[in-house]
């Protein structure tokens, strides 16, 4: 089953130093969940201050600058893992290296029939 992990965590809660050594860990538990074929994608995600929301309202769009949700948390980054049950996407949550200073979410993919599939 496919589940998304979505990394929360202050913006300010590493520095520069701490910031590049979460992206080298994280390359690192990229490559071996790729290794053992659960790996589909990860990314970290630039600053909230560089979002556009869009909102589709009566046939018009409403575009605004900012995130969707204000937060003390921001959406930081995400790795989308193949696992065999929730307990799988758990242990693998347990290794995301920002999950020791913010929030690890797991959510189930839900696969639609018709989209292109994951290569």
């Amino acid at each position: 089953m496919k589940y998304v992990l979505l990394i929360y965590l202050e913006e300010t809660a590493l520095s520069d130093t701490e910031r590049a050594q979460c992206y080298a860990d994280s390359a690192q538990l990229a490559q071996q969940l790729h290794s053992k074929g659960q790996y589909l994608a990860t990314a970290p995600l630039h600053p909230v201050a560089t979002a556009t929301s869009v909102r589709m309202r009566e046939g018009k769009s409403l575009v605004t600058d900012g995130p969707f949700a204000e937060t003390r948390e921001q959406l930081g980054g995400f790795f989308l893992i193949d696992a065999r049950n929730l307990d799988d996407a758990i242990a693998i949550a347990t290794q995301i290296p920002a999950a020791k200073v913010g929030t690890v979410e797991i959510r189930p993919v839900i696969e639609v029939a018709g989209l292109p599939a994951q290569s």
